[in-house]
């Protein structure tokens, strides 16, 4: 018969008494409020001691066997986690998780001090699955913290920060047995190149011709996209060059299939479309006049006009992270408008305002695939009501399956450290 699973607030309280925990301390006398240090897995400065609480309630709560089972100091954090915010008993007073020199989080006893719950604590505990609605906090806190910014060089990706001598001892449950320290070095978030960095992104190219699709490819192109009408178009310009299909293979009307031939023809060097920083940018570097607009995947929003005019030799905005991710706020905390992050481009001719999308003649539509997958996650509540794995697709890289339970700890790891 195995060891009975202790509650955690009686289990944290004795470890505050005891004191032997790195950074896990009482604040005050009367033991009401406490310190927990949380520190990202990833900063340079991690030591193994920063990590204690969570292996130690890990081994604890008969998650973790060492010697028997992996390292997955995503997992124990996000499991203390929630814990801890499952008891009515406590609340978060102060989150400095983004102190560059004491990361950590100060929680305090509502009503009284400890005394009362170090024998005594009928709130049940969970085995670390979490709630839809701690995952949708999750996701808003993730979103509220994210810094758009271009990603400093830190070194090669990957790159661990555990020390490769490691000289300290994390203590066990049994603080009187210290256990030599496993290499917590947690994997590369996957979830990190959803947003960063740029060369990482891969688009999905449409092309309509007076409405009927002829032509749909996902590209990852590090250096940016071209939008070209023949395959002999200038090679020495920058971007990976996508040739729009010849109207004859799918039009049957002579004269549109002129006409299109014509636009075609007029591209030039191409439409030109790259990210930089936390921005996509364009440029005409041909003949052909170029409209663009952010609108909906299914089509463009037609009605309140074009978002401006591709400019020619110029480099133009055309689309902003950052009010992408305040619009996904939005829509998470209720808004019923769910933010757009398909650009549509209206080629050779003037945008069809008020006028039906499907009558011009070539209309082109860019996906960035990151993006869609961020609103998806937020229209799905989280990872928590994801019945199985969720699969996601990352630059040029295989599909990515994890488990829903994967995918919290991995949400939870950027949630921590939005400093990219």
């Amino acid at each position: 018969m195995g060891t009975q699973k202790p509650r955690i607030l009686p289990w944290l309280v004795s470890q505050l008494d005891l004191g032997q925990l790195e950074g896990v301390a009482w604040l005050d006398e009367s033991r009401k409020r406490f310190r927990i240090p949380w520190k990202h897995g990833l900063r340079q400065d991690a030591q193994q001691e920063d990590f204690g609480i969570f292996q130690a309630w890990a081994e604890a709560s008969g998650a973790y066997t060492p010697g028997k089972d992996k390292p997955d100091l995503p997992t124990w954090k996000r499991n203390f986690r929630s814990a801890l915010n499952r008891k009515e008993v406590l609340r978060l007073a102060e989150d400095r998780s983004k102190d560059p020199h004491d990361p950590h989080k100060i929680y305090e006893f509502v009503s009284t001090g400890a005394g009362d719950f170090s024998q005594v604590d009928t709130s049940p505990d969970t085995s670390g699955g979490g709630s839809t609605s701690d995952t949708q906090e999750d996701i808003l806190e993730l979103l509220n913290d994210m810094i758009l910014a271009p990603v400093p060089d830190t070194g090669p990706p990957g790159l661990g920060v555990v020390p490769e001598h490691c000289s300290q001892l994390l203590l066990s449950p049994n603080l009187e047995n210290p256990m030599p320290c496993p290499n917590l070095a947690p994997p590369e978030n996957p979830l990190k190149r959803l947003l960063v960095p740029e060369e990482q992104w891969e688009y999905e190219v449409t092309a309509f011709y007076r409405g009927r699709q002829v032509f749909q490819k996902t590209i990852f192109c590090p250096g940016g996209l071209r939008l070209v009408g023949s395959e002999a178009g200038d090679r020495t310009l920058s971007g990976q060059p996508i040739t729009l299909p010849d109207p004859g293979v799918s039009l049957t009307d002579r004269g549109v299939m002129g006409y299109v031939k014509r636009v075609l023809s007029c591209l030039g060097g191409g439409l030109a479309l790259w990210r930089s920083g936390q921005r996509l940018w364009a440029r005409r570097l041909g003949h052909c006049h170029a409209y663009w607009a952010v609108g909906e995947e299914l089509f463009p929003d037609n009605g309140h006009g074009h978002d401006g005019e591709v400019p020619k030799d110029n480099d133009g905005v055309v689309f902003d992270l950052g009010p992408f991710v305040a619009d996904l706020i939005s829509f998470m905390e209720g808004s019923r408008r769910s933010p757009r992050y398909t650009l549509w481009f209206c080629i050779g001719e003037s945008w069809p305002q008020d006028k039906p999308w499907v009558k011009r003649l070539v209309m082109v539509k860019v996906v960035p695939t990151c993006l869609r997958a961020l609103l998806d996650m937020a229209r799905s509540g989280g990872a928590s009501s994801l019945e199985n794995t969720v699969d996601l697709h990352i630059s040029n890289s295989h599909p990515l399956s994890l488990t829903s339970d994967q995918y919290k700890a991995y949400l939870q790891d950027l949630v921590e450290d939005m400093d990219f």
